[in-house]
């Protein structure tokens, strides 16, 4: 028979492998957003600057 302590503990390592992929994949999409902002914003200003001689 299966003890219930190692069901708790399967559970509980379950959960936390859910929590830290979820974490994982949260942090990536951000860094993935704010590259993306920052090389929009990079564009956007060496179009506006003006080109010197």
């Amino acid at each position: 028979m299966e003890s219930p302590f190692l069901s708790i503990l399967a559970l509980v390592a379950v959960l936390l492998l859910v929590v830290v992929t979820g974490g994982i994949g949260y942090l990536t999409v951000a860094d993935w957003r704010d590259r993306r902002r920052r090389d929009e914003e990079k564009r956007t200003n060496r179009s506006a600057t003006p080109k010197r001689r």
